[in-house]
């Protein structure tokens, strides 16, 4: 009779991750890293009683807040490549629907995170319990169906036994290129506590091999075909690029080839920023020098990218009445956009395989000569752009400048909302693959210092830069108490732009004034919120959550702070005064934000006529 172990669900469940292995290019690593959790009593007596049983094979992490420790796991995936992972727990209730923003931004980004949220007692005695959501057409129904559209996999495990074939499915698709996001297992409270006997053979260590899946042949001699008869190619590189550990293939392809590459904002630091065929980031947020091939190009060659709006300028920016896509990508879903010649493959594997049947093949002297000027003029205006006033308040191009100066090759800067992204994606020079961490599939508001601690637990080795707005920083601080309770050193650039930078400079271009996104005051004669400044002292608060904080008062001092930081052992603030008027320009660039068709005001009028000038230029790819 085969032998079993006698264990609580969540007994199990815990015991399962520890034994979980992820295999790619013979490299082995422990697919789980750890567990975040905060308890309450939807979990606290199943898994966090697990967790405390086995502290000794799989550390567990205390986080402040839900929705942050998802973004911590979320970053943590992307640095590792996707090779490894993070669990998050919660009790039921708000504990666990504050992890759906989470979720959401993980499945949207393509990284895998397990999510354990406690649930309803599946004896269903008590009911309705504290914190239960009840259904008038159901009684199988609670607010963890609310992660059901933001997750890859989703099930509810209300007998113990159902573990034994939920979580290799689980597993499945966390380790799938393809397939891979959030993974959601609700554990009703009572079944986490229920104790069955499991089989011992579900506890063997188990190896999930991450596989390269090489191109249709025809599609990829389709492909060469293309390029070969093409007179203004262009590259796309996205994060597919870089979870493949593709960038020396993405490297010799160029090269082989005389393609200039851009970069979406998931695959900057695909190519060395200064590489002679690196033409920058592209899109809405995009470089002079790529939106203008952009718009000339007859082919693009898009590596593991899902062709969002702001890369395709809302499907602007491949102006070329016969432009043809050619798209290598590990998901099926996003080979086929743009009505591409589809190579459902593995970047690294496909860009090999594209090599050998191009072998011969070039662009031609005037292509490269156009391509090399545009790079050029690109390289003079971003030195133009970072080397201002230096003076406070900064612009923001200045406050990127700096910090890219002093930054190390190796060093990670991390991102994800409001005006950052777009300055930071036109201007950061990336040296290294992974060194410039933004998430944008979601651009969730609070992500960065969150993210910042995932980078870093990913790679205690380097630096981790994280540059904040004022806006971010005040819907998620608090994990910088969990750096510190974890002696994680991060170094934080406070952007303090007195309010929503980004989206006043968007209202403004609509015609709205930035009607709302100033911190004010509201005018007691008006009963707007136009009144005076208000007197929020962020870096007294970075203070009191335990970071060490320096306050910048010019060029000299930022300088200064910089350097105190990295030689500094804990977690460092760095807040710095912007100008929110001191913008960067849009290059060539349009995106579809829809105005107003009726107003009283002239300016919101005068925006509907460019709105429509743009959506003109839209176009569909069949």
């Amino acid at each position: 009779m085969a032998s079993t172990i006698r264990l609580t669900m969540a007994q199990a469940l815990v015991r399962f991750l520890t034994v979980q292995f992820s295999e790619r290019d013979g490299r082995r690593q422990p697919f789980f890293a750890g567990v975040f959790g905060i308890f309450g009593h939807g979990n606290v007596a199943g898994i966090g009683q697990a967790l405390d049983q086995m502290s000794d094979r799989i550390r567990y992490y205390q986080c402040r807040n839900e929705q942050a420790m998802v973004h911590t796991a979320a970053a943590f995936a992307k640095m590792s490549n996707r090779l490894r992972a993070f669990a998050c727990t919660t009790s039921i209730g708000p504990g666990a629907t504050n992890m759906v923003t989470g979720a959401a931004g993980a499945t949207i980004n393509r990284l895998p995170v397990l999510l354990l949220p406690g649930d309803i007692f599946a004896d269903r005695v008590a009911a309705p319990v504290l914190q239960q959501l009840e259904s008038i057409h159901s009684q199988d129904v609670s607010v963890n169906d609310c992660f059901r559209p933001v997750s890859r996999y989703w099930d509810r495990i209300s007998r113990p036994e159902q573990l034994v074939t939920t979580l290799p499915e689980a597993m499945r698709v966390l380790t799938s290129p393809a397939e891979t996001g959030a993974v959601t297992l609700a554990l009703p409270q009572d079944t986490q506590t229920e104790a069955i006997d499991y089989p011992a053979s579900f506890f063997e260590e188990r190896d999930w091999r991450i596989a390269r899946p090489r191109g249709d042949a025809e599609a990829l001699a389709r492909a060469a075909a293309c390029i070969r008869a093409s007179r203004h190619p262009l590259i796309v590189a996205g994060g597919g690029v870089l979870y493949s550990e593709a960038s020396d293939a993405l490297c010799r392809f160029a090269e082989a080839t005389g393609i200039g590459v851009s970069e979406t904002q998931a695959g900057k630091s695909a190519i060395p920023w200064d590489h002679t065929l690196a033409l920058g980031s592209i899109g809405v947020t995009g470089s002079l020098a790529a939106n203008q091939l952009a718009h000339e190009a007859d082919l693009v060659v898009a590596i593991g990218t899902r062709l969002s709006d702001f890369t395709t300028m809302s499907k602007t920016a491949f102006a070329n009445p016969g432009v043809r896509f050619v798209s290598i990508n590990v998901c099926e879903l996003d080979a086929f956009k743009h009505a591409a010649i589809p190579i459902v493959a593995d970047a690294r594997a496909a860009l090999d395989e594209l090599a050998t049947l191009l072998a011969g093949y070039s662009t031609g002297p005037e292509y490269r000569a156009t391509l090399s000027a545009r790079v050029s003029r690109w390289t003079a205006e971003v030195d133009r752009l970072v080397g201002q006033r230096g003076e406070v308040p900064f612009a923001q191009a200045e406050v990127i400048g700096v910090v890219n100066d002093f930054v190390r090759p190796e060093d990670v800067v991390v991102s994800a909302a409001g005006s950052l992204p777009g300055d930071l994606h036109k201007l950061w020079r990336a040296r290294r693959p992974s060194t410039y961490h933004l998430e944008y599939g979601y651009s969730c508001m609070g992500y960065e210092i969150a993210g910042g601690l995932g980078v870093k637990l990913a790679d205690p080795s380097r630096e981790v830069y994280v540059m904040v707005g004022d806006g971010s920083y005040l819907m998620m601080a608090q994990e910088i108490v969990t750096a510190i309770q974890e002696g994680v050193k991060l170094i934080v650039v406070l952007c303090d732009s007195q309010g929503f930078a980004s989206i006043g400079a968007l209202s403004r271009s609509l015609g709205s004034q930035g009607f709302g996104t100033e911190y004010r005051y509201r005018d007691t004669e008006r009963g707007t919120l136009m009144g005076g400044a208000l007197p929020v002292d962020l870096a007294a608060n970075a203070a009191s959550l335990g970071a060490v904080v320096h306050r910048v008062t010019d060029r000299s001092s930022f300088e200064g702070a910089l350097a105190t930081a990295r030689a500094a052992d804990r977690t460092t603030v760095v807040y710095v005064p912007v100008d929110p008027a001191a913008g960067v320009p849009g290059y060539d660039s349009w995106w579809d934000v829809a105005v107003a068709e009726v107003s009283e005001q002239s300016d919101v009028r005068a925006a509907r006529e460019r709105w429509e000038a743009g959506k003109k230029r839209q176009r569909y790819f069949l």
